[in-house]
């Protein structure tokens, strides 16, 4: 424990922002014209025409790559990252190669900046360490040594990654994406250098560069830097975190949030994307009524509660589902009706073990699950839901109509994900596992109630909001 505090605690002082990337030593040997001949092709500059709409697809002179940059600090970063490739899958099959990494994981140097994955998760168990880290790298003095310390050790390397081909292109990426609050500074500096010509580091970037931010309703400063394109932020909160950051309203877009595939609107969820992309990373979209999808997963049709740990199986699971499928249990009995209970662990393997043991009342059918590829159809066959306050469940509950009982949250960004279900009128906060089971009982046996939350969290939904995010980063890329 104290090893594991020692090397969190010296982690503060290298909470970097942001991705880099670097051309081969033996490019800068090369003659000045040839040099701009190379970048002029690596950046895949071409005569484009302009599209009258965001619905046509490019014609084959118009290919392009675009590499998204993340990291796995919670399972969101990737889960948005395969979204927005789902989508231009479907908007424009074959048209866009899209690079996807994990910039820091694969790229980064030394510890921490490899680490940072498992030093996330470490933070995440011990939230107050999360606290610490993330308020010290939120003042203007940690901000500063971020940038420092990323760009002394982290440029080359990262340099790698930008330079790095996409696809079957043998070129870097036309464009960058970020879905990471530490992929904005640095990338932006690297790009000034690789278009450049390694002149500068400040300006001279042609590469089209915009952030996709994936909090909610409360976002990490480094997420927004006015150098960028484009910022697509999903809430009004984030909206005036950008505006306060100096981002221009002419750079600010907002839609909602990248979710998966079976929570798009429209007939999109619906369409097959090509094999390329794995069906693992891209479920299907459903469109039954509640009794056929309970059908079509092995539950009962009964009023039905939905207990998510999340992807990485945090959030006090174990004793939140006990106290609940105890609950749902005394009130079948008392009411002589059936509740029904499903368990999501993720990948808590303990959690599965130890509520799969456990003997349940005759009052309650419980499932229980470890990690889901199928979450949209689990939400869609229950009446509500029990989460850590993560903005893409929030999200994904809301356009499924679900009363959202949150219970808990890492300090910093997802402490504002708080207000914005409750503001809205379709969810509660508590931390405590008898507060939550007694609050989702009165929900559960008070209809009227249960109808106005769902039409909150309707009303709250932005089911289209990948959609519309691909076809302004496809524009940006084709235009």
């Amino acid at each position: 424990m104290a090893r594991i505090l020692s090397h969190a605690a010296f982690a503060l002082l290298f909470w970097a922002t942001s991705p880099v990337t670097a051309f081969q030593s033996t490019f800068n040997r090369l003659p000045s014209n040839l040099k701009a001949k190379i970048s002029e092709g690596a950046r895949g500059v071409t005569t484009k025409s302009r599209h009258s709409s965001l619905y046509m697809q490019s014609s084959p002179a118009q290919k392009g790559t675009i590499q998204v940059l993340m990291s796995d600090t919670g399972g969101g970063h990737r889960a948005s990252a395969n979204a927005l490739r789902d989508a231009f899958d479907v908007l424009y099959p074959g048209q866009i190669q899209v690079d996807i990494v994990d910039i820091y994981t694969d790229y980064g140097p030394f510890w921490p900046y490899n680490e940072y994955v498992e030093l996330y998760k470490i933070m995440a168990k011990y939230s107050f360490l999360w606290k610490i880290f993330y308020e010290f790298g939120s003042t203007p003095f940690g901000l500063i040594l971020n940038d420092l310390l990323l760009e002394a050790f982290c440029f080359d390397p990262f340099k790698e990654c930008l330079s790095r081909p996409v696809g079957d292109t043998g070129k870097r990426a036309d464009m960058i994406v970020s879905v990471h609050p530490l992929c904005q500074e640095l990338p932006l500096k690297i790009l000034c250098d690789l278009d450049s010509n390694g002149n500068s580091r400040s300006e001279g970037r042609t590469t089209p560069f915009a952030t996709v931010v994936t909090d909610l309703g409360g976002a990490h400063p480094t997420w927004f830097n006015k150098g960028a394109d484009k910022c697509f932020v999903p809430s009004d909160a984030l909206r005036q975190c950008a505006k306060d950051r100096e981002v221009s309203d002419s750079q600010i877009i907002q839609y909602g949030l990248p979710i998966r595939k079976g929570f798009w609107g429209g007939d999109y969820g619906n369409k097959k994307a090509p094999d390329s992309v794995d069906p693992v990373e891209s479920p299907k979209a459903n469109v039954g009524t509640k009794e056929e999808m309970r059908m079509k997963l092995g539950m009962t049709d009964v009023p039905t509660v939905l207990v998510v740990g999340g992807g990485d199986g945090m959030g006090g699971i174990t004793a939140i589902a006990t106290a609940l499928g105890n609950r749902l249990d005394s009130d079948g009995l008392k009411d002589e009706k059936q509740y029904q209970m499903v368990v999501v662990c993720g990948s808590n393997k303990e959690a599965v073990k130890e509520l799969s043991s456990l003997d349940w009342g005759k009052g309650v059918n419980v499932l229980v699950n470890g990690f889901v590829n199928n979450m949209d159809e689990w939400m869609r066959a229950s009446d509500a839901i029990v989460t850590k306050a993560g903005p893409g469940t929030i999200a994904e509950a809301s356009i499924c109509g679900l009363p959202c009982m949150l219970s808990s949250f890492l300090p910093g960004q997802e402490e504002g994900n708080v207000p914005f279900v409750e503001d809205a009128g379709f969810g509660r906060y508590s931390g405590n596992p008898d507060v939550i089971s007694t609050c989702v009982s009165s929900w559960l046996e008070s209809p009227e109630m249960m109808k106005e939350m769902q039409e909150a969290a309707l009303k709250a939904a932005r089911p289209t909001a990948t959609i519309d995010i691909a076809k302004d980063l496809a524009q940006i890329l084709f235009d």
